[in-house]
C-alpha cells in the first residue's frame, strides 16, 4: 500500500482510538478529582499531556513532510551542508523554554502540596500490618480501621459483594471544604496511604512523621489502598474516607466521643461469658484471624495455632502479656497500643474458651489494666 493510500487509514485508526479513549476515559484516566489538590494535579496532567501531543504533532508532521517531499522516487537529491550555529541555538532554546514552561506550574504545585499550615482538622495516621489507625489530635478521638469484608467471601465460601476488599469497619470521616492535615507514620513496616480521588499518596515510615493535606470539595465516600508492599495481607488493608457536611461531621464527632467515654467506662466493668465471647469473636476476626486463621489452626511453620496452644491453655497472665506486648523478633505485634482493656480481655477469653479450647476461665478488663506497663 502506497503512502498516499495508507495515510487515510492511519488517520482513521487514530480518530477511532481517540473516540474509544474518550468513551472509556474512566478506565484509563485519573479518578474524578474530589479535592482542591486533586483538581490541580489533574489540570497539570492534562496541560502536560497536551504539550506532549503538540510536540508529537509538530515533530512527526515535519518528519513525514520531509520524507514525502524529498523522496527519492521524485528525483530529489540530498542536500550537502554542515552544522549551523543558528539552527543549533534554536533547537536548544525551544526545548529549554518548553521545559521551563512545564516545570513552573509543576514546581508551584509541589510547593503547594507541602504547605500543611493552618489546618482545620489534624489527623495522625498510623499504618499497621494490616490496618490503619486514625487519631484526631484536636478532638481526642482515636480508632482502628480494619477490612470489613466477611472472611467467607475471602475464602470463596460466599458470593463477593459490590465493594469486595474495599470496605472497612471504621472509615476516616472529614468535613467538606475544610483543610485536613495528615501526620503519617507506621508501627512496623513501610506502608503508603493512597486515596486517588483526594490527590494523596504518602509513604508511612516507622520512626518518621510525614505530612500531607487535602481539602475535599464534595461530600461522598472515597476509597484507596495501601500502595506499598507490606507483607502477607498487603491487599487486605483498604482506605475509606467519608466526606460529610460540617453539621454531619460534628454529629459524628460527638457520637465517637460518647462511644470513647463508654469504652473507658468498660475498663471497670465485669462482663459475662457470653458478652466476652461475642466481643472477643469480633476482635479476633478483625485482628488475629489473618495470621492464626479463622478456625484458630494457624499456618504450620509460619503462624502458630491458637487451638491447643500452650499460651491459650496455660496461665492467664502470660497470655494477657503476649496480647499486650507481643513477642519481639516474631510477627506477633503488641496489641496494647491498638486495643483497649475490654477488647483484649474479650479476645483472650475467646481464645481460651473458643477455637477448640475450653479452659473455663475468663479475663476481665481490670486484669488487663493491671498488667499494662
Amino acid at each position: 500500500m502506497g503512502l498516499r493510500r495508507a495515510l487515510p487509514v492511519v488517520l482513521a485508526a487514530a480518530c477511532a482510538s481517540l473516540a474509544a479513549s474518550a468513551w472509556a476515559d474512566y478506565q484509563i484516566n485519573f479518578q474524578s478529582p474530589k479535592s482542591t489538590l486533586a483538581h490541580e494535579i489533574n489540570d497539570l496532567h492534562i496541560l502536560i499531556m497536551w504539550v506532549c501531543v503538540g510536540i508529537f504533532v509538530v515533530v512527526f508532521s515535519a518528519m513525514f513532510y520531509a520524507i514525502w517531499k524529498h523522496r527519492k522516487s521524485v528525483g530529489h537529491q540530498a542536500a550537502q551542508f554542515h552544522e549551523s550555529t543558528t539552527v543549533e541555538i534554536i533547537w536548544t532554546a525551544i526545548p529549554f523554554l518548553i521545559l521551563i514552561g512545564m516545570a513552573w506550574p509543576a514546581t508551584r504545585l509541589i510547593l503547594e502540596q507541602k504547605d500543611t499550615s493552618n489546618p482545620d482538622v489534624t489527623i495522625k495516621v498510623t499504618g499497621y500490618q494490616w490496618k490503619w489507625e486514625y487519631d484526631y489530635l484536636q478532638d481526642g478521638v482515636k480508632f482502628m480501621s480494619v477490612l470489613a469484608t466477611p472472611r467467607e467471601q475471602i475464602e470463596n465460601k460466599a458470593p463477593k459483594g459490590a465493594n469486595y476488599l474495599l470496605e472497612v469497619d471504621e472509615p476516616m470521616v472529614v468535613p467538606v471544604g475544610k483543610k485536613v492535615r495528615l501526620l503519617l507514620t507506621a508501627n512496623d513496616v513501610i506502608h503508603a496511604w493512597w486515596v486517588p480521588a483526594l490527590g494523596i499518596k504518602q509513604d508511612t515510615i516507622p520512626g518518621f512523621i510525614r505530612d500531607a493535606w487535602f481539602t475535599a470539595t464534595e461530600p461522598g465516600t472515597y476509597r484507596g489502598q495501601c500502595a506499598e508492599l507490606c507483607g502477607k495481607d498487603h491487599g487486605f488493608m483498604p482506605i475509606v474516607v467519608e466526606v460529610k457536611s460540617d453539621a454531619d461531621y460534628q454529629a459524628w464527632l460527638a457520637d465517637k466521643k460518647a462511644k470513647a467515654q463508654a469504652a473507658a467506662a468498660d475498663a471497670g466493668k465485669v462482663f459475662s461469658k457470653d458478652e466476652l465471647m461475642a466481643r472477643g469473636a469480633n476482635v479476633y476476626n478483625a485482628n488475629c484471624a489473618s495470621c492464626h486463621m479463622p478456625d484458630g489452626k494457624g499456618l504450620p511453620g509460619v503462624f502458630p495455632a491458637i487451638t491447643g496452644s500452650k499460651v491459650a491453655t496455660g496461665a492467664k497472665e502470660g497470655h494477657i502479656k503476649i496480647a499486650l506486648m507481643g513477642r519481639p523478633g516474631t510477627a506477633m505485634p503488641a496489641f496494647g497500643p491498638q486495643l483497649n482493656d475490654a477488647d483484649i480481655a474479650a479476645v483472650v477469653s475467646y481464645q481460651r474458651n473458643g477455637l477448640g479450647n475450653n479452659t473455663g476461665d475468663l479475663v476481665q478488663p481490670a486484669e488487663v489494666k493491671a498488667l499494662r506497663k
